[in-house]
């Protein structure tokens, strides 16, 4: 069974999500702000978080940059708003999927299903054959759902994980930002650029020296994304 967290400080919002998510067989855990979040998570094994950003004492962005620092489960995002900046600012703070208020409830199932299989496969509790691929000086193991550079490891999001597993066992092929999405999320890459540019740079700080000057993960202008370097 997979422990949910639904945090948004509208009641009928929290009781609306647990009666959907519920009868999908999930255990659910509520809080009304960001630091209930924090201390919850701190408490209990979750595998994934609804947050809404507008919150009293502790907003959503803020309480995911902290989560970040210890927690890699999925976060979703609740909001209302619905600009492209408000959604790349989530994204920045950790978040790996967003939608906007008012929501459909077979939306939200969808997409918890979705980051709760990459999730699982992330950390490991669907086992394959091992598979451990190299390019330059990054090595990530399929098998362990891990990833070192220089030896060193890496920690990266789920959502990280699987951008950087794509372009790792594709060496040299660009990648549009749609497709990266439609690859990692499996759903329609509308608003991609965007999303895709926030975590290509969240990738760039963990695995490049310089990551104003990447060595691996390039641009190919009006194309997209490549992984230069060897199997």
């Amino acid at each position: 069974m997979y422990n949910l967290l639904i945090c948004d400080d509208d009641r009928d919002i929290r009781n609306a999500l647990k009666i959907y998510l519920a009868g999908e067989g999930y255990r659910i855990f509520e809080a009304e702000n960001g630091s209930e979040a924090i201390d919850i998570v701190s408490e209990n094994e979750i595998h994934l978080i609804l947050m809404d950003i507008m919150m009293p004492k502790m907003d959503g962005v803020s309480a995911t940059a902290k989560l970040r620092e210890t927690c890699n489960a999925p976060v979703i995002f609740l909001s209302a708003k619905s600009e492209d900046s408000d959604k790349i600012l989530g994204l920045t703070a950790g978040a790996d999927d967003y939608i906007t208020k008012p929501f459909n409830p077979l939306e939200v199932i969808a997409r918890v299903k979705a980051q709760l299989r990459r999730y699982a496969y992330f950390g490991g509790m669907e086992r394959k054959e091992d598979e451990t691929v190299s390019v330059g000086d990054i090595e990530l193991d399929d098998n362990g759902k891990s990833v070192t550079l220089n030896g060193d490891p890496v920690s990266l999001t789920p959502t990280e994980y699987d951008i950087l597993r794509l372009f790792i066992q594709n060496p040299g092929k660009v990648f549009s930002s749609k497709e990266i999405y439609a690859a990692v999320w499996s759903s329609d890459p509308m608003g991609a650029e965007g999303t895709i540019a926030v975590h290509i740079r969240h990738l760039r700080e963990k695995i490049e020296i310089d990551p104003a000057n990447p060595r691996y993960l390039k641009v190919v202008w009006g194309k997209g994304y490549k992984l230069e370097g060897k199997k």
